[in-house]
Formats: C-alpha cells, structure tokens, sequence
C-alpha cells in the first residue's frame, strides 16, 4: 500500500529534497506540494493525504497553525502530521504536539528517520527525533511525578509503559503475548480514558505520573 505524503515548505530546493528522498521509498510518494501554510491547508483538505510533512517558518500561516488546522482536537476528522523544521526550539516542540502533530523531525536528522517518521505516523505511530525527545523527558523528569488516582487497568497500564518506552503496537503485542487488535483497543481505551489524542501525549502522560522508569 503507497503512503501519500504533502510537503510543505516555503523553500522549493527544501521540498524538492524531501520528495527525493521520500520517492526513492517503494512505498512511498508525494502527492501535492506546498509554499506556505494557507496553501498546505487547503492542498491537504483537498486531497486528504496519508502523511502531512510540515514546516515550522512559512509564510501567510505558520506550520503551528497549519497542524492545528488539520489535526488539532476540534477537528472533525483530523490527518496525520509530521512536524520537520530546522529549529528544535521548545516552544515549537509544544505547539506542535499540543496541536495535534503525531511528530516531530529535525531536517539534519537524515534521510532514514524522515521515512520512518512518515511510516509510523501511516501506522498510528509516534515518532519524535532523539535530541528533542531527550529534552521533553528531561522536562518532564524535572517536574514532580503526579500519583493522583487514574481509570486504567492494569493491563492499560502495562500498554502505556511500553508506549512510553517507544514501543511500536507489534512490539507491544509481542511483549504482552496480545493480538494487534487487542493492543489497538487498548490504546483507544486509554486515549478515551485520559482525553488524550495521540501516542505522544500518552507517553508525557506516562513520564508526568512516573510511569515509565
């Protein structure tokens, strides 16, 4: 099954890089391209790719707002996006995520977790570049652990430890001895539970209240 990607990014050589190097995958290819946010919106509820590739800086909108726009929690039926920008500001980082991005890749972070990103974010996956992830956990391991109580069962539990930890769902469903299915339900039930949209804020769930030590 191809993967159909949007980038979006207000310099041409930029985009043109990311679609060499996305096409160059069996798996994957660019369906639509953008010069700035308005445009990446409009593209993108248009033709309702599998992955948005985004940028943080780009004219009329920023790459903050156009997340929010497509995959923010008023969204009635929210896409997939994947945050690269040049700039590992923490302010940027948490406007992403809060706004709904299932991602975040630094450009000089290679080509391979670029395609993995966009692969993961296809397969309802997280995937977050290491020095940032690094610094989000150093946050959050700063900030007192919470202990109050919560609606998860045991079983919930063991799933968001394993997501916190980077688990993908076929990694958790071996780990725990569980269906694929069953791994999936269980991440809705927790998202449900906790009003929480995505597996990264599942995993901030899970570090805030010392979880996932």
């Amino acid at each position: 099954m191809t993967i159909r990607v949007l980038v979006a990014d207000d310099q041409a050589m930029v985009r043109g890089g990311l679609r060499m190097i996305l096409e160059d995958q069996p798996d994957i290819t660019v369906v639509a391209e953008a010069a700035d946010g308005v445009e990446a919106v409009e593209q993108a509820r248009r033709l309702r790719p599998d992955v948005c590739l985004v940028d943080i800086r780009m004219p009329r909108i920023d790459g903050i707002e156009v997340t929010r726009a497509l995959a923010g929690p008023d969204v009635p039926d929210p896409l997939r996006v994947v945050v690269v920008t040049t700039f590992d500001l923490d302010e940027y980082v948490h406007g992403a995520l809060r706004g709904g991005a299932v991602g975040f890749v630094l450009k000089d972070a290679g080509p391979a977790l670029l395609v993995e990103a966009v692969r993961a974010a296809h397969h309802g996956d997280a995937l977050v570049s290491p020095s940032v992830t690094l610094r989000l956990l150093r946050h959050l391991t700063a900030v007192r652990p919470r202990h109050e109580p919560h609606p998860l069962s045991e079983r919930e539990l063991d799933v968001v430890r394993a997501i916190a930890r980077g688990r993908t769902n076929r990694e958790i469903g071996a780990e725990l001895f569980i269906s694929l299915s069953t791994v999936k339900s269980h991440v809705s039930a927790v998202q449900t539970k906790l009003g929480l949209r995505n597996r990264v804020e599942i995993a901030a769930w899970a570090w805030e209240h010392d979880l996932a030590r």
